[in-house]
């Protein structure tokens, strides 16, 4: 087991909050790419009928599709985060440098 003054950043653990920061900046732009035209197609009568709705269906569940994409990746990376411990041994970051 590694002294603590053996111990150094864990280069993975950087990487992945540098990828968690990202794929947050980016996750409101996905959740919401379709808001502006769910909003439009329903609150105005653009298009009327049967397959208008229909299509009003599966656009507001296509929507749902990519918010839970999203959370699920941001869920999966803040998962990966939590499970890599944020110093190792000095030996290991070497033997890591280009790790992904």
């Amino acid at each position: 087991m590694p002294l603590d003054d053996d111990l150094v950043p864990n280069p993975k653990y950087r990487d992945l909050e540098t990828a968690l920061a990202a794929v947050r900046a980016h996750i409101h732009v996905l959740e919401t790419a379709l808001d502006p035209v769910c909003a439009q197609f329903g609150g105005q009568a653009v298009w009327v009928g049967p397959t208008a709705r229909a299509f009003g269906e599966e656009l507001n569940g296509r929507r749902a599709r990519i918010r839970t994409a999203a959370q699920h990746v941001l869920a999966e990376l803040e998962a990966e985060l939590r499970a890599t411990p944020t110093k190792i041994s000095r030996a290991a970051a070497s033997s890591m440098s280009g790790w992904g």
